[in-house]
C-alpha cells in the first residue's frame, strides 16, 4: 500500500508525458508517419469529429433554409403590396378616363340641347339591379315637378351625343324627387323609329327590359333601328333619344308587330342625371 503511493505520482507523470507526446506527435508537421498509438487514437477521434462535423453542417444548412423561408415571404409580402398598389392606380385611372369621357359627352350634350338643365345626384333606389325607381337630391325648392323629365348624355355609334332618356318624376319634396324609369313595369313611353318614322308604344318590364309594338303591321322595321320620344300623349317631349331594336317580333295572326329594344342609358350604372326645367331661350 506505502508502495502504490509512492510511486503514484510517478505514474501519474508519466501518464501526462505520454499524453503530451501523443499530442505533440499528431500536430507535428514534419514527420513521414504516425505510431501505431496514434493511429489508435486516431481512429476514435475521427469517426467523432465527423459526427459533430455532420451535425453541425445540417444545423446551419436548416438555419439557412429558415432564413431564407422568412426572406421569401418578406419579398412575398412586398410583391403584394406592390401589386394592391398598382391595381389601387389602375382603378384611378379608369375612373379618371371613363369621367373624363363622361364629362366630356355632358358638356357636348349641355352646349348643343334646346333645353335647360339641373343636375341631379341619386341618393337611394328600390331594391334590385336595376334603377327601375330612384331618389334624386333636388326637389320643389331647385324647380323640379312633377312631369319633369330626366335624361341623361349617351353617344351613339357614330359619335354623337344625344340627350338620353332616363324617365319622369312622379313625387317630389322640397329637396328630394322620386323617378320612374322608362324600364320600370309602371312606364309607358310613345316612340317612333328615326328611319321610317313608325310609331309605336314601349312598356317597362320587371326584368328591366323594354318591348312594345308598332302601330302599322306592315312598318318596314328592322333591328338596329332607331327610336326617340314621339311627343304623343305629352307625357315627354319629342325627340330624346331611347335606344334600338334588338328584337323584330311578328306572329302570323297578330295585328301589331312586337319588338324589343335595347335602352341606350345602362340601367345598372347610374349616378348622376339631368332634369329639363324649360327650353333656353335664344336672344
Amino acid at each position: 500500500m506505502h508502495k502504490m503511493k509512492k510511486y503514484r505520482g510517478r505514474m501519474i507523470v508519466a501518464l501526462v508525458a505520454i499524453i503530451l507526446l501523443i499530442i505533440i506527435g499528431i500536430t507535428s508537421k514534419n514527420r513521414q508517419s504516425i505510431t501505431s498509438i496514434e493511429n489508435i487514437v486516431g481512429k476514435i477521434v475521427t469517426p467523432v469529429q465527423g459526427l459533430f462535423y455532420t451535425v453541425d453542417q445540417k444545423i446551419t444548412n436548416a438555419m439557412k433554409s429558415v432564413t431564407n423561408v422568412f426572406k421569401l415571404k418578406a419579398e412575398n409580402e412586398k410583391m403584394k403590396a406592390e401589386i394592391l398598389k398598382l391595381k389601387a392606380e389602375n382603378r384611378k385611372m379608369e375612373d379618371i378616363i371613363s369621367r373624363a369621357e363622361y364629362l366630356k359627352n355632358e358638356a357636348i350634350m349641355l352646349e348643343k340641347s334646346k333645353y335647360n338643365f339641373i343636375k341631379a345626384k341619386i341618393i337611394g333606389k328600390d331594391p334590385g339591379n336595376w334603377f327601375d325607381r330612384f331618389i334624386i337630391n333636388k326637389g320643389s325648392r331647385d324647380g323640379i315637378k312633377e312631369g319633369s323629365i330626366i335624361i341623361k348624355a349617351v353617344k351613339l355609334d357614330e359619335d354623337i351625343i344625344e340627350e338620353g332618356l332616363v324617365g319622369k318624376v312622379i313625387e317630389v319634396g322640397d329637396s328630394w324627387s322620386e323617378v320612374l324609369a322608362i324600364v320600370d313595369e309602371g312606364s309607358k313611353v310613345s316612340f317612333k323609329v328615326i328611319r321610317t318614322q313608325d310609331g309605336g308604344i314601349l312598356n317597362g318590364s320587371i326584368t328591366g327590359e323594354m318591348s312594345g309594338y308598332l302601330f302599322d303591321s306592315n312598318a318596314d322595321i328592322v333591328e338596329g333601328d332607331k327610336l326617340i320620344t314621339s311627343g304623343l300623349g305629352e307625357v315627354f317631349v319629342e325627340g330624346l333619344y331611347i335606344g334600338k331594336i334588338k328584337k323584330v317580333i311578328k306572329k302570323g295572326n297578330d295585328l301589331v308587330k312586337r319588338i324589343l329594344v335595347e335602352p341606350a342609358i345602362n340601367f345598372k350604372k347610374l349616378d348622376y342625371v339631368y332634369v329639363i326645367t324649360g327650353v333656353k331661350e335664344y336672344k
